[in-house]
C-alpha cells in the first residue's frame, strides 16, 4: 500500500491562498450567501462604529483646541469667559475652511447628509457618492468644532453609507444586497453615535430603507450591536443625558396635556424645518444678487453665527449642555423661550450657509426647550395634578425630533436609550404620535424627504411615484429600423402635433403624455438646438412602459415583504 504524500507547509499556505482567492471570486460574481452576508454585516458594523467614534472624538478634540476647554460638554458655559472677538473669529475661519473643502471636492458645494442616503437606498441600489461624502464628513467636523449649530448624526450616517457603498462595489452587490448593506452601516453609525442599538437598527429600517423586511432585520441588528460595542469600548455603557428625577405620571389625568404638547411640538418642528428652507432660499437669492463666490457663503454664515454666539454661546455645536439643562429643569421660562428661538435661527443660518452637520441634535435641543416651556406653564396652572416639568421636557424632545425625522418609532426608542428612563414611555409615545401625524401633513413627511422634494426627487409618495424616474426612455423604446415595428411616418405625424419625448427623459415625463394624448406610442427624439430639426430615435410604446413599471413595482413589493 502506497504511503500518503506528505504535504509541506508551503503547499498548505498555497492551498489556503487559492481557496481565499476562489471564495473572493465567487463572492464578487455571485454575491454573498446568507452566512457570508451576516459576516459582512458584522464587518461593516465594526467599520461604521469606528468611523462614528473617530468622527466624534475628532470633533471633541478640535473643539477643545479651538475654544481652549478640557470638557466640551460644558462648552457653552466656558465660552462665556472667552474674548468676544475670539467667539466671532472661530466660526468665520471654520466657515471659510468648509467653503474651500466643499468647493474643491463636491460638484455643487453642498454637504451630503441623511437625505442623500435615503436617495441612494431608493434610486441608486444602496450607493452614495464617496468623494463628496468624505468631503462632507470633513466639512462637518470643521463646522461642529468651530461653532456651527448643527448635529453629528447626519454626517455620521452618510459616512457610514460611504463605507457600505465601497463594500458593495468590491463585492459587486445587487440592489437588494446593496440596500441591506447600507442599512447595516447606517444602523451601526447611529447606534455608535448615540449608544442606542435598538433605535439604531429601527432608524435604518424606518428612515433609510423605509420598510421592515424580515430578511434585512437580522444583519442590521448584528451591525447595530457591533457599532454599539465599539462605542462602549471607548465611552462605556453610559447615556447621553442624565435625568435628575423620574417624574411621576398620572396618565389618565395628564393625558390631555401630552396631547396638547404633541400638537405644539408638531408646530414647532414645522417652524424649525420651514425656517431652514426659507433661509436656504434667501441665501440663494442673496448669493445670486451679490455675485458671492460659493466658498464665501459658509464664511458669511460663520460670521452671523459668531455674532449670535457672543450673546448666546449655547448655540455652539450640538448643544448637549443646554439640552441637559432643559431635561433637568435648570432653566427659567424666559431663558427657555429665548434659547429655543435663537437656536432655531442659528440652525437655519448654519444649514442655509451650506455648512456641515445634521438636524437631529438641534431638534432634540429645541424639543427639550419646547417641552420644558410647556411643562412650566402646565405645572403652574394645574400644580395638583401635574407631574414634573422635566417629564414634559423629555416628551417634547422626542416629539419634535420625531416630527423632524419622520421617524416616530426609532426616535421614541432613541429618547429612551439616551436618557435611560423607561418609566415615562406613555407620555413620550402620546406626544410623538400626535406631533408626527401633524407635521407630516404640513411638510412632505419629514425634513429629509422635503429636502429631496425640493430637488425634484419624489420619494415621499412612495415607490409608485419615484420608480418612474428610474427608467430612461431610451432604454425601453423601440428603435427605428427598416422592417421593424416602429412606423417612422406615423412618428413624424405625432411630432408635428407636439406629441414626442426627449430620449434622455424618464418614464416620469412620458406617462403624462400617454394619459393626455391617448396615444399607443410616443416618438422619441433628440433636440439638437433651437434651429436644428429633431432627430428621430424610435418610439416608446405604452405597453412597454407599463410592463417595465409593473416589474419594478413587483420587485419592490417582493423585497419589502421578504
Amino acid at each position: 500500500m502506497a504511503r500518503p504524500k506528505k504535504v509541506t507547509e508551503s503547499e498548505v499556505w498555497e492551498r489556503v491562498i487559492c481557496a481565499c482567492r476562489d471564495g473572493w471570486t465567487v463572492l464578487r460574481q455571485r454575491g454573498p450567501g446568507r452566512v457570508q452576508f451576516w459576516f459582512i454585516a458584522l464587518v461593516i458594523g465594526i467599520m461604521a462604529g469606528f468611523a462614528s467614534l473617530l468622527f466624534r472624538m475628532l470633533v471633541n478634540r478640535l473643539q477643545a483646541v479651538f475654544y481652549g476647554t478640557e470638557d466640551v460638554r460644558l462648552l457653552a458655559t466656558f465660552a462665556q469667559t472667552l474674548p468676544w472677538y475670539w467667539i466671532l473669529l472661530i466660526p468665520v475661519l471654520g466657515g471659510l475652511a468648509v467653503g474651500v473643502i466643499l468647493t474643491r471636492f463636491t460638484p455643487d458645494g453642498r454637504v451630503r447628509s441623511v437625505s442623500d442616503v435615503i436617495e441612494g437606498a431608493a434610486l441608486r441600489e444602496g450607493r452614495v457618492e464617496k468623494r463628496a461624502g468624505l468631503a462632507s464628513a470633513l466639512a462637518s467636523v470643521v463646522t461642529l468644532s468651530s461653532g456651527g449649530s448643527s448635529g453629528r448624526e447626519g454626517p455620521v450616517v452618510h459616512l457610514a453609507a460611504v463605507i457600505s457603498a465601497w463594500v458593495s462595489a468590491r463585492i459587486n452587490a445587487d440592489g437588494i444586497t446593496g440596500r441591506d448593506l447600507l442599512g447595516c452601516a447606517v444602523a451601526a453609525g447611529v447606534s455608535a453615535s448615540f449608544n442606542a442599538p435598538i433605535a439604531g437598527a429601527l432608524f435604518a429600517l424606518e428612515v433609510v430603507l423605509r420598510h421592515f423586511a424580515v430578511h434585512a432585520f437580522a444583519p442590521i441588528v448584528i451591525a447595530s450591536v457591533a457599532g454599539t460595542v465599539v462605542s462602549r469600548l471607548q465611552f462605556g455603557n453610559v447615556t447621553e443625558f442624565t435625568l435628575a428625577t423620574h417624574g411621576g405620571l398620572a396618565f389618565y389625568i395628564e393625558l390631555p396635556a401630552f396631547l396638547i404638547l404633541g400638537v405644539l411640538s408638531g408646530l414647532v418642528a414645522v417652524v424649525l424645518m420651514r425656517s431652514i428652507f426659507w433661509a436656504d432660499d434667501l441665501g440663494d437669492r442673496l448669493q445670486a444678487r451679490l455675485g458671492l463666490a460659493g466658498w464665501l457663503r459658509p464664511g458669511l454664515a460663520g460670521a452671523i453665527l459668531g455674532a449670535i454666539a457672543i450673546w448666546f454661546p449655547h448655540i455652539i455645536g450640538v448643544g448637549y449642555e443646554t439640552t441637559s439643562a432643559a431635561l433637568t429643569g435648570n432653566l427659567v421660562f424666559h431663558q427657555v423661550v429665548m434659547f429655543a428661538v435663537v437656536k432655531t435661527v442659528a440652525v437655519a443660518v448654519t444649514m442655509a450657509g451650506r455648512m456641515g452637520g445634521g438636524i437631529f441634535s438641534p431638534s432634540l435641543m429645541v424639543g427639550a426647550l419646547c417641552g420644558l416651556a410647556f411643562g412650566i406653564v402646565a405645572t403652574s396652572v394645574f400644580p395638583n395634578v401635574s407631574g414634573s416639568q422635566t417629564l414634559y421636557a423629555l416628551a417634547g424632545m422626542g416629539a419634535v425630533a420625531a416630527a423632524v425625522l419622520g421617524a416616530p418609532i426609532s426616535t421614541t426608542l432613541i429618547v429612551f436609550e439616551m436618557t435611560g428612563d423607561w418609566q415615562t414611555g406613555l407620555a413620550v409615545m402620546v406626544a410623538v404620535s400626535i406631533s408626527t401625524a401633524l407635521a407630516s401633513r404640513l411638510v412632505d413627511r419629514s425634513f429629509f424627504l422635503t429636502q429631496l422634494e425640493r430637488r425634484n426627487i419624489h420619494l415621499a409618495a412612495g415607490p409608485q411615484a419615484y420608480l418612474l424616474s428610474m427608467f430612461r426612455v431610451a432604454s425601453i423604446m423601440r428603435p427605428v429600423e427598416e422592417g421593424g415595428s416602429v412606423d417612422a411616418d406615423a412618428c413624424w405625424e405625432l411630432v408635428e402635433q407636439g406629441i414626442y419625448v426627449d430620449g434622455n427623459a424618464t418614464l416620469e415625463s412620458v406617462m403624462p403624455i400617454f394619459e393626455q394624448s391617448n396615444a399607443i406610442f410616443v416618438p422619441v427624439v433628440t433636440l439638437s438646438g433651437e434651429d436644428a430639426p429633431p432627430e428621430l430615435w424610435g418610439a416608446i410604446y405604452q405597453v412597454d412602459a407599463l410592463r417595465a413599471y409593473n416589474r419594478a413595482l413587483a420587485a419592490t413589493a417582493a423585497e419589502e415583504h421578504s
